[in-house]
């Protein structure tokens, strides 16, 4: 049967249906997506049909468990490729459909939980004498099926039930909403400077970057030059950093707090509805609000620890917080002149850089020629080579029927891309078992949204004599472009995001569990953070580092100078930085916690005196909320709501992994072999917290973090 539902989907003649591995994504057009979109809905409702007739007596693992896993997979991997183009390529045409689509798509997929004789024959097989003998994996996948169930809603009365449909239908609805709104506005607005006199303090790449922008945009030209700045990060973030113009790092800064957050694109109203819908969807389940609801099943276990966890860190850094906030207020006032007073927002970077400089004698745009984007992902391919005992093979790439621009020593045949700067790559166990490919997208364009992300296309399953097929993924960042004959070269914090992500991705191809929905990434949320935050610490180890950390020009490896200062000023400001993510984590839960529950008058006015000492104090200039743009909260149903917590929940957990590697070697073979097959390997077919302490050999440390940001001695 199992087999049967794969054959009658993708017999169908539609390109989102085609299960080829290597995605022909040239035939992946708008047009086609409603065509296979009702396609596959109508296959996996049939394949339900199927599952929730079984007669109670002849349940089995196969007909029951083994059959919903495979049941929504055709229309998961359509619509995965549906929502991915809309992510990197998105246009009016696709838009539309996919709006057009969403609704029922989603109802789909909730009622699967809530449907009464689909949920009686799993609770039938539940109480087979099969299901008492299962493996340990298996058992572990029932017992996860049965809690997804009873969490989604399963056992409530019929009214409710219903209540429940349209509160996911609509959560999906505003959720994609609050993301077109962000990048719309964010695509919205430019600046145009045609007077260089006014950009002193920005680099010589930033400058290179606003101007290429702008001829590429149709303004100006090589005899009347003009720079073009956009809200994208690697427009952005060296603007606030460097421009040594007060006036223009305000406008920058105004206009980047107005994303999502004025006119049409306001999302305002969004954040109340979703809110309001997701408190009224914790009540329905029995819960006092959304972060119990949510946190019931991750490592935390409720909104009170996860909140404990917030507090007991703030309150361990918020002396160190005061003192460098108060220093840089000091230090702003001595170099200019002025009394000592708050520091406005727009001018928070500009003098935090002008303070690295003083103090360290270091600047982040020093290290960008040693990091060509060609050179980190070599780098990143031997690391990930040498700890794991893996091989990865770039492959030709073609977009459009045309080749792509590339080395010419590739491996295999030539594989679709949606853009032509798309990268693909195989990847093998040793040199000959292929355990999976992947996409990588690294730079900013007006049809894609910003940040840096993984997902995946394949999970790769394993046949009757233990054979795995492989897993495909696929990375994507907005990291600096390359501008004429220079390479990309790019800054230690994205080369520590391009090797964050890339942490993901493997988490997702060493996954090594029979069942697909306990592999990879498939894990409790405050745990999936650990395998990509532990890669950052790659790019501040020097034994790693001189692997791809080489100057573009002269392959000369970081000066011994150069790396010192790095590493002296590695923690400048580590409790500014740690109490940022420790605001938006609680940011998160004043949301879900107090805001949705006390109602949402001003949302400015109430975040700020709901974070009250955990931001800095700014001058008299009010200021907007990043909540209006917060993606990871706001972007879909659930994603990180209730759930930002989990970055530095997990970077107590790497900051301690992490040890292993220093103490043994940092590409100690022997220590990423364990971490592999310990941790990478497993997915959720094992409890988190028992593959902790199987790579550590103990609980985790909870001072790790703190000691390792010079927090604590």
């Amino acid at each position: 049967m199992v087999e049967g539902i794969w054959l009658s989907i993708f017999v169908m003649n539609n390109p989102f249906l085609d299960n080829s591995f290597c995605i022909p994504w040239s035939g992946l057009k708008p047009e086609s997506v409603e065509d296979g979109i009702s396609q596959a809905l109508v296959s996996a409702k049939e394949a339900i049909a199927v599952i929730e007739t079984i007669d109670h007596k002849d349940v089995s693992y196969e007909n029951t468990l083994a059959s919903l896993e495979v049941a929504t997979e055709a229309l998961e991997c359509a619509w995965g490729k549906v929502g991915h183009l809309d992510s990197v390529c998105n246009s009016d045409k696709l838009r539309t459909v996919y709006n057009k689509l969403l609704p029922s798509v989603s109802a789909f997929f909730s009622s699967i939980s809530l449907n009464e004789k689909l949920w009686a024959v799993v609770k039938a097989f539940n109480e087979s004498d099969e299901a008492k003998g299962l493996s340990l994996t298996r058992k572990r996948f029932l017992d996860e099926t049965v809690k997804d169930f009873t969490q989604a809603g399963a056992d409530l009365p019929q009214d409710e039930k219903t209540r429940l449909e349209k509160i996911n239908k609509s959560l999906a609805e505003k959720t994609q909403k609050f993301t077109e709104n962000v990048l719309d506005s964010t695509n919205a607005w430019e600046l145009l400077i045609d007077d260089e006199g006014q950009l002193l303090g920005l680099p010589a790449s930033a400058l290179d970057a606003a101007k290429a922008d702008a001829l590429s945009k149709g303004h100006g030209s090589e005899d009347s030059l003009m720079w073009r700045f956009t809200l994208q990060a690697p427009s952005l973030m060296p603007a606030m950093k460097y421009l040594k113009s007060d006036t223009l790092r305000k406008q920058i800064w105004q206009a980047a707090s107005e994303i999502a957050a004025t006119g049409k694109y306001d999302n305002t109203e969004l954040i109340k509805d979703i809110l309001g819908l997701r408190q009224e969807k914790a009540e329905l389940l029995g819960h006092t609000d959304f972060s119990d609801y949510i946190l019931e099943r991750r490592m935390a276990g409720s909104g009170d620890k996860a909140v404990s966890f917030i507090e007991a860190l703030h309150a361990k850094i918020q002396d160190a917080f005061k003192a460098e906030v108060k220093a840089l207020d000091d230090f702003k006032a001595k170099k200019t002149g002025e009394s000592v007073a708050y520091l406005n927002p727009w001018e928070v970077g500009y003098w935090e850089e002008q303070q690295l400089q003083e103090c360290y004698d270091f600047n982040e745009e020093l290290l960008r020629p040693y990091f060509p984007m060609n050179s980190v992902l070599s780098g990143l391919f031997n690391i990930t080579e040498t700890l794991f005992g893996v091989t990865i093979n770039e492959r030709q790439t073609i977009f459009e029927g045309e080749l792509c621009e590339g080395k010419s020593d590739f491996a295999g045949p030539a594989v679709e891309v949606w853009h032509p700067e798309v990268l693909y790559y195989d990847m093998f166990d040793g040199s000959d078992v292929h355990i999976g490919s992947f996409y990588a997208d690294w730079h900013p364009r007006s049809s894609k949204r910003a940040g840096a992300w993984m997902n995946h296309f394949r999970t790769g399953s394993v046949d009757g004599n233990g054979k795995r097929d492989p897993h495909i993924g696929v990375i994507c960042g907005n990291m600096t472009a390359k501008i004429g004959d220079k390479p990309a070269l790019l800054t230690h914090n994205e080369v520590q995001t391009v090797f964050h992500e890339f942490g993901h991705l493997i988490h997702h191809l060493f996954g090594d569990v029979d069942v697909k929905s306990l592999n990879g990434i498939n894990v409790k949320w405050d745990f999936v953070e650990l395998p990509s935050q532990l890669m950052e610490n790659f790019c501040w180890e020097r034994e790693s580092l001189d692997l791809f950390a080489r100057h573009y020009e002269t392959s000369e490896v970081i000066p011994d100078e150069l790396f010192g200062k790095m590493i002296a000023s590695k923690n400048y400001l580590s409790a500014c930085g740690t109490m940022r993510q420790l605001s938006l984590g609680m940011m998160d839960f004043k949301l879900h916690r107090n805001i949705v529950k006390d109602g949402m008058t001003n949302l400015d006015e109430q975040l700020d005196v709901l974070l009250e000492g955990y931001t800095r104090s700014y001058g008299d200039e009010k200021y907007r909320s990043i909540a209006r743009r917060f993606t990871h909260i706001f972007a879909s149903a659930v994603g990180y709501a209730c759930g930002y917590y989990s970055y530095k929940w997990a970077e107590v957990l790497d900051a301690d992994a992490f040890t292993r590697f220093q103490e043994l070697g940092v590409l100690n073979t022997v220590v990423g072999q364990e971490f592999k097959s310990k941790i990478l390997s497993k997915g959720n077919s094992v409890p988190p917290d028992e593959l902790f302490r199987d790579f550590m050999g103990r609980e985790p440390d909870p001072d790790a973090l703190l000691k390792r940001s010079g927090l604590l001695n």
